[in-house]
């Protein structure tokens, strides 16, 4: 592999997408992806053929793993009888290839649709990704989408006529454009976000969607039911939820990762440490579960995680234990 941010060997784009990749090449191939948009572009198309394949696994008796593995090997055979060899065996796919490459998969698999989406019939699938940071996108009608870290939105480079569909994975503030026309539609997981012009974030993780709104109204469905959520309120959509219900929102925590700031306003204990646990990738753990009802009232500038943890404990008359990764919060 070179580790310019110029290349990268497929056989590593490959094992980065199977998980295979070791910390090394996972940081060189993140390098990579975020220098240029070119590289973005080549990592999307690949990403987006391998989770098609892999949603046809039920449909057919070739493995997925197999397919894909063919799939490069012919690709490349095909390339080397058009073409020399070049010295690298880095892959710049144009579009024709990538289309030639889906209709290979389409014949491993058995899927019309995955060609037609490669294809893209003049609309060309993109994907934004944030990785270890967070990353903000401008969509095609204008719209910016916030994506807290580890998230991606997917989406169409031009929207339909009727129409805007977009899927996330993760979590992501919206700032939509209106346009009561075309109605902007979110697929997060066990649920479907419908708005027209507002102001929201999305939260979809182990099939639990949490919908918080700013401004506007934003419509929450899952499968038949839905629920209208006007500012202040939320949803909380989980696999065992029949009818989404709104609540009111209690505390701007949801916030963190556009502020930079922590706001609790009488918040339980427990969330606050689950909030922190995702931004600081830590292990905060409260060591019964009457600590865990604590409210707390304090607001928090990103400061280190010692510094908040210490502020905590202090505030709510709680000891600080250290096992291994685990910071335990304990009564005194």
């Amino acid at each position: 592999m070179k580790n310019s941010n110029k290349y990268i060997d497929d056989d590593v784009l490959v094992k980065y997408l199977l998980g295979e990749a070791d910390g090394e090449e996972q940081m060189a191939v993140e390098r990579w992806i975020v220098a240029d948009a070119a590289n973005q572009k080549h990592y999307n198309d690949m990403k987006l053929i391998w989770e098609e394949s892999k949603k046809l696994e039920g449909q057919t008796t070739v493995t997925t793993d197999a397919a894909w593995l063919r799939l490069m090997q012919r690709v490349e055979q095909d390339e080397k009888n058009e073409t020399a060899t070049p010295a690298s065996r880095t892959i710049q796919f144009s579009p024709a290839r990538w289309v030639r490459a889906a209709a290979l998969l389409l014949a491993m698999v058995g899927s019309g649709w995955l060609i037609y989406l490669l294809s893209g019939a003049g609309n060309e699938q993109m994907l934004a990704q944030s990785f270890d940071k967070v990353l903000i996108t401008t969509l095609p009608d204008g719209s910016v989408v916030t994506l807290n870290k580890n998230s991606e939105l997917s989406y169409p480079a031009h929207f339909d006529r009727d129409k805007r569909n977009v899927t996330l994975k993760g979590e992501a503030f919206f700032s939509i454009t209106a346009n009561k026309a075309k109605p902007f539609v979110i697929d997060a997981g066990n649920s479907s976000v419908t708005v027209v012009g507002t102001t929201f974030n999305v939260k979809s993780k182990n099939d639990v969607t949490e919908v918080i709104v700013e401004s506007g109204i934003v419509e929450v469905a899952k499968r038949e039911k839905a629920v209208r959520l006007l500012p202040g309120q939320k949803v909380v959509v989980s696999a065992s939820t029949d009818t989404p219900m709104s609540e009111n929102v209690t505390d701007e925590l949801y916030n963190y990762y556009r502020t930079n700031e922590f706001v609790c306003n009488g918040t339980p204990l427990s969330k606050v440490v689950a909030t922190l646990n995702e931004a600081y990738n830590t292990q905060i753990v409260l060591h019964n579960s009457k600590i865990a009802s604590l409210p707390l009232s304090v607001t928090f500038h990103n400061e280190p995680i010692e510094v908040v943890v210490d502020i905590i404990a202090k505030t709510l008359n709680l000891s600080v234990e250290k096992q291994g990764d685990q910071i335990i919060l304990k009564e005194r």
